[in-house]
């Protein structure tokens, strides 16, 4: 007779802990909203309005607001980068000059942005420049670090390129697989508006790195990979590969309105681009783990984590919009 009895008992404490659930995410909501930037910081300080040429003279950087004068732009964001950089633009620039040399046609800069570096980062772009002409390769150098999403916009913002591709300074992606991320663009035409994105993927090396990391790391990936499905981007299985292929339109459009600028940068992107129904191509491509990665393992996932949760609630509850601002 005792069992009938207790029932009454587990119901309150079942509607008690409901209760406080729905408060807590309630608190969240409001302090996700309150504590929410309600525009994204795109000012540009007085020393990021120049770039430093190859006779080291100072130039206005362009616009992403301007006509495109160039096929293809490439933003390389690079914080404390000295030692892996040279190799991804080695590669980079072999592949460039020779598919200009098969075809003259096709223009291209690569644009390295040192954001905010303690080390040579800057000198090291910089023999680039020398070596290639400041038309090709340009160094912008930010006054303070901003984070990686806040690099790749700033060197967005200053492109001169009809396509824009971002890659990152370790080299980790084979730099000729950017046929395969282009291809991947084409089989989106025709365009809306002039937009559309392909992103480079490692979805399919998946089991191979799992075998590789161990079952903490491995935890982490999976539950972060969770929230990024259950929360903001479903249709994209790799959220974070660094290899990303923009229309000009399209990168104006998305990066104006991000207020991202740190590792969860990608999931915004995405998510904007989704909620503007700019359509995404994901394609595999090559990749190898290069050490010196800048992410620490348990607290950047953590503070990826609570990003992503904020990215949901913010645009949901109207703090964030999908405005668009010019840089100033």
């Amino acid at each position: 007779m005792a069992l009938p009895l207790a029932l009454p008992g587990v119901a309150a404490v079942l509607a008690a802990l409901a209760a406080l659930l729905v408060l807590l995410l309630l608190l969240i909501c409001l302090i996700a909203h309150v504590t929410a930037r309600r525009m994204p910081t795109l000012h540009r300080h007085e020393e990021e309005k120049f770039f430093v040429n190859a006779d080291g003279r100072k130039e206005s950087v362009p616009s992403i607001h301007d006509p495109p004068t160039r096929e293809l732009s490439i933003v390389v964001p690079s914080y404390n980068e000295e030692d892996r950089l040279p190799l991804m633009m080695d590669e980079a620039l072999d592949y460039l000059e020779k598919r200009q040399k098969r075809d003259p046609s096709f223009t291209y800069e690569v644009i390295v942005v040192d954001d905010g570096s303690k080390d040579q980062t800057t000198k090291v772009a910089m023999k680039y420049c020398k070596k290639y002409g400041s038309d090709k390769v340009r160094v912008l150098s930010l006054v303070k670090n901003r984070g990686k999403g806040g690099a790749v916009r700033m060197g967005v913002f200053s492109s001169r390129g009809k396509k824009i591709l971002m890659a990152d300074a370790d080299g980790a992606t084979k730099f000729a697989d950017i046929e395969k991320v282009e291809e991947g663009l084409k089989s989106l035409q025709p365009w809306p508006n002039q937009m559309a994105i392909s992103c480079g993927s490692r979805a399919h090396l998946e089991k191979d790195s799992i075998a590789k990391r161990s079952y903490f790391r491995t935890l982490l990936m999976y539950g972060f990979h969770f929230l990024v499905w259950f929360l903001c981007v479903k249709e994209i299985r790799d959220t974070q590969c660094g290899f990303k292929l923009l229309t000009r339109e399209a990168a104006s459009r998305t990066f104006s309105t991000l207020h991202i600028e740190r590792w969860a940068f990608d999931v915004e992107l995405l998510y904007i681009a989704q909620r503007l129904r700019i359509p995404i191509a994901e394609v595999a491509v090559n990749w190898t783990e290069i050490e010196g990665s800048k992410l620490v393992p348990f607290w950047s996932w953590l503070q990826m984590g609570r990003d992503l949760l904020f990215i949901r609630l913010r645009y949901m509850t109207g703090a964030w919009q999908l405005e668009t601002r010019k840089c100033n």
